[in-house]
């Protein structure tokens, strides 16, 4: 009986934390269907990812598509 009662206790704890790790989890740093180029090439740039001389010369790229 004391195995049953252990079991449902670790199953519980287990199904919590999928929901949590569902909630929050995955989430960062996702990119949205609506996401432009230059929304992505912004967020790289508040990033420190890339230069500003990087972000201008990719900006005038991707313009000129």
């Amino acid at each position: 009986m004391p195995l049953m009662h252990l079991a449902g206790v670790i199953i519980f704890i287990i199904i919590i934390g999928l929901i949590v790790r569902g909630i929050f989890g995955g989430r960062r740093d996702c990119l949205k269907d609506s996401d432009t180029y230059l929304d992505i090439l912004k967020k790289r740039y508040a990033k420190g990812e890339i230069s500003k001389e990087d972000f201008e010369r990719m900006k005038k790229e991707l313009r000129e598509d």
